[in-house]
């Protein structure tokens, strides 16, 4: 490398551990990229996906959720969104001060990122949107490779794999559809669509590609726009929830609940050999999203949680109430 190059490195790394503090930062910085190069959708994308990351995070500290799962499981739960976004930053970042880099300077400095253990095929796509300018299909293809980088630190790592995606909560909370990324309006609508079988990559590129095309393509983009780029991010739901006439289970800012967490990432194989498949086969264009409108159906989602919580309730005061009978007439017997 010149001297130059090494310049580049050291500020990319600079950038990197500035934004990736905890999920009001990465957000923050998705949201400034944006601003910046337009035509890097998945910016846009990976800025409203890390607000739900955000929302996920702190409903764990809702009533709800401290009623029906327990604290080291919440802990848990807390754990795996946080180091999967850390991760997705860690692997997305340097791409985008790369590429802004090489706008800034005229030449493409893509092979620099071998240095932040990026994997070689969505380097190439780099490559090819550097000459073609097709945005659509790079968007796709960073979100194939996104996917693919937390698939063995996060979905398939030992501990949490026995701990978080195995638990009878986390598949209960997959069937229900309760993993739902949404896209709100200042008007009170919500928009956005579920992911059933989380752990798949499949499934989760399948989701992102459908969040793509609501953002970019759905009548009410202006709007969810508008929404984006007007409420700050604070990590509580009360973001979106303002704006209805709905009381909703409140739920802190982030920053109040939780601490920042330290994180370290080994530059291992490159993912494409890890999980042995050909991912070309998943970067197709966008297709029509017919059913994205959940208003409604989030109503109902919020009413089903808060029932289960009652239920969950109700059953420890019986189970109590027993368990004291119980001790009161084995003292009497004594």
């Amino acid at each position: 490398m010149n001297k130059n190059e090494q310049r580049i490195i050291e500020k990319v790394k600079a950038e990197i551990a500035k934004g990736n503090l905890d999920n009001i930062s990465r957000t923050v910085f998705y949201h400034q990229y944006n601003i910046r190069n337009p035509e890097i959708k998945w910016s846009y994308l990976a800025g409203y996906v890390s607000r739900n990351a955000g929302w996920a995070m702190t409903d764990l500290c809702s009533k709800p959720y401290q009623q029906l799962l327990n604290g080291s499981l919440r802990k848990r739960l807390f754990m795996a969104y946080e180091r999967a976004n850390w991760l997705i930053f860690s692997d997305a970042f340097p791409q985008l001060l790369i590429y802004e880099q090489s706008k800034r300077d005229g030449e493409p400095y893509f092979h620099l990122l071998s240095h932040f253990g990026v994997s070689q095929w969505i380097v190439k796509k780099w490559c090819e949107f550097w000459r073609k300018k097709n945005e659509e299909k790079l968007l796709v293809a960073q979100i194939v490779n996104e996917q693919a980088i937390i698939q063995k630190p996060v979905i398939d790592q030992a501990f949490y794999r026995k701990y978080v995606f195995k638990t009878s909560a986390f598949k209960w909370q997959d069937r229900l559809h309760f993993s739902t990324v949404l896209f709100p309006t200042k008007e009170g609508q919500i928009f956005g669509c579920s992911v059933h079988n989380f752990t798949q990559i499949e499934k989760r590129v399948e989701l992102g590609r459908k969040l793509a095309w609501i953002l970019f393509h759905a009548p009410e983009r202006e709007a969810l726009r508008q929404f984006h780029e007007s409420v700050v991010h604070s990590g509580s739901r009360h973001d979106y929830q303002q704006f209805s006439a709905r009381r909703y289970p409140k739920t802190p800012i982030l920053r109040w609940a939780f601490p920042v967490v330290r994180h370290n990432r080994e530059y291992d194989d490159d993912w494409v050999d890890y999980l042995g498949f050909n991912p070309n086969r998943l970067v197709v264009p966008l297709e029509l999203v017919k059913k994205y409108n959940l208003t409604d159906w989030y109503e109902g989602k919020v009413n089903q949680l808060q029932m289960a919580a009652i239920v969950e309730r109700f059953y420890n005061w019986v189970s109590d109430r027993t368990f004291n009978k119980k001790e009161s007439r084995l003292r009497k017997t004594k």
